[in-house]
């Protein structure tokens, strides 16, 4: 059954059924809930009226991916730490916030302005859920998102997201290829079905050892099946992963692969920065471009077809990016681009963000200051709107990595730092 055909699941029956969840649990608490056709859901405190106080979040998660050493979805609470895919991204976060919100309301906090939690459903993927809300619903016009780091970022990189294709080469080198499932992930394993035998694996071997990357190979006949491990990751910091779909790309090219796949190797391979693509920049605000090769599908029936995900600098012209990415790659593949988002950035002396600096530091004494990411966060969908927490610096990040987990001193501190963040941008 597709999505669209269960009513009130536009995103699938399990996403359906956490945003039921959730609001039930808000509607226990005594909050007002509302539900927008499974889209999204939002829970309120306040007086209504003028300029809510928005807090984003999204229920939705990426595939749980390979490498787990517990059930990604029965959360597992273990030497303090609770594992789970959501648990950091974004589902830990959205719980932590309810709870802020109930906090500040069982202590009797009288409040001056509506405060709206929103729950959104398709974060990772269309962002479909936000459309629908602020077609059906006053989107507030300053808050936050807990989606990412603290102490706050106040700028997000422009996000590109672009689609390669070219046509499959028969009696080629390469049989077939099937790596990733979304464009915003890292690939940490990557295989590839090769026309070869012994004498073909050994040399993949060999070149797979001269480049330094861990490889292994099956023959199979006339196959050969070539498997390349590297660190899977969030495409916002590909620097804290390792691409094994790169990986695969390069031991091709020093087989001798052709067409679309070599100018893949050749303009991409490993590199996360645009360089080869003609598109490698930064500013001061924001920081360098970031890259990432997410898909790459190659058989018979369909041809090659892979995606890039590229976070770009606020002062970057996504235009020209676009050009120069598209000439540089015109030799075996097409490029189309599927979708842009323009960068964000909140000035940092406003109002909102000096109050939130100040809710951070008094519950953690650390100092205050503002950061960039290429992460894309529903920060994006306000006038005025932030990303503030829940990573702590010096914390482990592993969203859209195996065992992701949120410790629970974290999870406290972080409802202790939200509602000093309500009671001082919604406080009488």
């Amino acid at each position: 059954v597709r999505a669209e055909e269960i009513p009130g699941a536009p995103f699938g029956e399990e996403t359906r059924k956490m945003l039921t969840v959730a609001l039930n649990d808000a509607k226990a608490m005594g909050f007002d809930v509302r539900d927008f056709d499974g889209y999204a859901g939002d829970v309120r405190m306040g007086p209504e009226g003028q300029d809510p106080l928005g807090i984003l979040a999204h229920l939705d998660v990426v595939p749980a991916g390979d490498g787990w050493d517990t059930d990604p979805f029965e959360p597992v609470v273990k030497d303090g730490r609770l594992y789970a895919r959501g648990s950091g991204d974004d589902k830990g976060p959205a719980v932590a916030a309810l709870l802020a919100m109930l906090a500040v309301k069982e202590a009797g906090i009288p409040l001056n302005r509506e405060v709206r939690l929103i729950l959104g459903c398709s974060e990772e993927t269309s962002w479909d859920d936000m459309a629908y809300y602020k077609a059906h619903c006053d989107m507030p016009r300053t808050g936050f998102s807990p989606d990412a780091s603290y102490p706050i970022i106040n700028t997000e990189k422009g996000m590109l997201l672009v689609s390669l294709r070219s046509p499959y080469e028969k009696n080629g080198l390469v049989r077939s290829i099937r790596v990733g499932e979304r464009h915003n992930v890292v690939p940490g394993e990557a295989s590839a079905e090769l026309n070869g035998g012994e004498e073909l694996a050994a040399k993949a071997l060999e070149a797979a050892k001269k480049l330094g990357f861990e490889a292994d190979t099956a023959v199979n006949g006339d196959t050969v099946r070539l498997h390349t491990l590297g660190a899977t990751g969030h495409a916002a910091y590909p620097e804290a992963a390792k691409n094994a779909l790169g990986e695969l790309l390069l031991i091709l090219k020093e087989l001798g692969v052709t067409g679309g796949l070599r100018t893949l190797a050749d303009t991409v391979g490993m590199e996360y920065d645009g360089l080869s693509l003609g598109i490698r920049c930064q500013d001061e605000t924001s920081g360098p471009l970031t890259c990432n090769l997410g898909i790459l599908h190659y058989d018979e029936e369909n041809g090659l077809y892979a995606t890039l995900d590229i976070r770009y600098p606020i002062l970057c012209d996504h235009k020209a990016l676009s050009a120069a990415l598209t000439a540089a790659v015109s030799d075996g593949l097409t490029a189309t681009i599927d979708s842009q988002k323009e960068p964000h950035h909140v000035a940092p002396n406003s109002k909102l963000i000096q109050c939130l600096l100040d809710a951070y530091h008094e519950v953690t004494g650390l100092p205050r200051e503002c950061l960039s990411t290429g992460g894309g966060t529903y920060a994006k969908c306000l006038d005025e709107g932030v990303a503030f927490g829940c990573v702590f610096p010096g914390e482990e990040e592993l969203a859209h990595q195996a065992n992701e987990y949120i410790t629970l001193d974290s999870m406290m501190k972080n409802v202790r730092i939200i509602a000093h963040a309500i009671e001082k941008l919604a406080g009488e």
